[in-house]
């Protein structure tokens, strides 16, 4: 049995029930691979367990924190997260006007806090094209952070996720800083450190505003003990120059996103590069990747493709070719409900509804992959378990 797994799924079952107890009992992660190297203690009391290849397989990475339980990206998603079971916790980050890096899937606020309520920033709604695409509404970088830090945190799809709006105005925007002053203190009370995984967003877009996302994220990395090979860290972005980037400034492990086969990233774009997703997932692309990369994180279709029907198809030779470059491949994301699950595993016709979330993981799971973002890590706590060294399934 993984070490610590019994233990794990009984106060996870509790922690369930309880739902809220942001004071729930450390969750103890079983190590599937051998650490490299052993084991060192640090003067906060965290062991540190030889990096990411000492972590388990597969890892539960919670998608901006426990998001299917509380508004994402908040103190509060990422405290429950690590509650719930998850070994890695997701933050995105977009910068404000004067520089600091706070936490949100995406630099427009206007789905994700009150910023329509405050009629004083009223006359910052605007249009902006971002990597292309025209977005209209109120975007952080035209906020210092003390006017963020007004606004209150609120459930991004309530239409699927009605019982989460019960948390909304809960909680702020936390900056990057705060997260890593929590990281540092929960892994001082739970024993061992709180791995993230941290998201530069739009990079080129903000580079071009004067507002570079990758040095200040050195630096911060850098002051709390984050930026060597073996920190509890993994770098991630859609643009691999940004990846490259970080290379050239930190040792963290450094993972490339890869969304639709046909799309290509905004850096190549800009550059003129002609490859797409689907040229970057062939060997000789994921050779590239390997170059300055430690990992992927592609999207579950690329994975499993979907047919026309919504079912999952033919898998694809990625997990094994990713592998045969020593590459980890942490996809995204999986979700319990419904409207977000292929169609063989919906259960009803509620989009809402939980459906057959665990008949899904298992497909993923049983592809090799080495971890999976989830937006409930409970779920995906116990179908990993299932598939962690010493369970009875494969």
């Amino acid at each position: 049995m993984t070490q610590g797994g019994a233990a794990r799924r009984t106060v996870l079952g509790a922690a369930v029930l309880a739902a809220g107890a942001a004071g729930t009992a450390g969750l103890t992660a079983g190590s599937a691979t051998a650490a490299e190297p052993g084991q060192e203690r640090t003067a906060g009391g965290d062991r540190r367990c030889g990096g990411y290849r000492g972590l388990p397989v597969p890892l539960v990475i919670g998608h901006r924190g426990a998001s299917g339980h509380r508004p994402e990206h908040t103190l509060g998603s990422y405290a429950l997260a690590l509650d719930l079971g998850a070994d890695v916790v997701e933050q995105d980050l977009v910068p404000t006007r004067d520089g600091h890096l706070v936490c949100r899937h995406e630099n427009e606020i206007g789905g994700t806090t009150d910023v329509a309520d405050h009629p004083e920033f009223a006359s910052r709604r605007t249009t902006k094209t971002v990597d292309g695409t025209a977005v209209t509404g109120w975007f952080t970088e035209d906020f210092t952070l003390a006017e963020l830090k007004t606004l209150r945190a609120k459930e991004r799809i309530p239409a699927v996720r009605q019982r989460n709006t019960l948390y909304d105005g809960r909680w702020d925007i936390p900056t990057f800083e705060e997260v890593l002053r929590w990281a540092d203190r929960e892994g001082r009370r739970r024993g061992r450190p709180v791995w993230l995984h941290v998201e530069t967003k739009h990079p080129s877009h903000f580079r071009s505003l004067g507002l570079g996302l990758e040095e200040p994220l050195a630096r911060l990395l850098r002051r709390h003990g984050r930026d060597g090979r073996d920190a509890p860290v993994f770098l991630q972005s859609f643009e691999p120059s940004s990846i490259q980037r970080l290379a050239r400034l930190v040792d963290a492990p450094r993972v490339v996103l890869l969304s639709d086969a046909r799309s290509r990233p905004w850096d190549f774009v800009l550059a003129g590069d002609p490859r797409t997703v689907a040229d970057l997932v062939t060997p000789e692309g994921l050779k590239w990747i390997a170059s300055f990369a430690q990992g992927i994180g592609p999207t579950l279709d690329l994975v499993i493709p979907r047919t026309a029907d919504g079912r999952l198809g033919t898998p694809t030779t990625l997990v094994r070719d990713a592998h045969a470059r020593r590459l980890v491949l942490h996809p995204y994301t999986a979700r319990n409900e419904n409207a977000f699950l292929p169609a063989e595993f919906r259960r009803g016709t509620d989009p809402a509804a939980y459906g057959d979330a665990f008949g899904a993981l298992r497909a993923y799971f049983a592809q090799g992959i080495d971890g999976i973002f989830t937006d409930q890590p409970d779920t995906g706590l116990l179908a990993a378990e299932d598939f962690r060294p010493g369970r009875g399934r494969p």
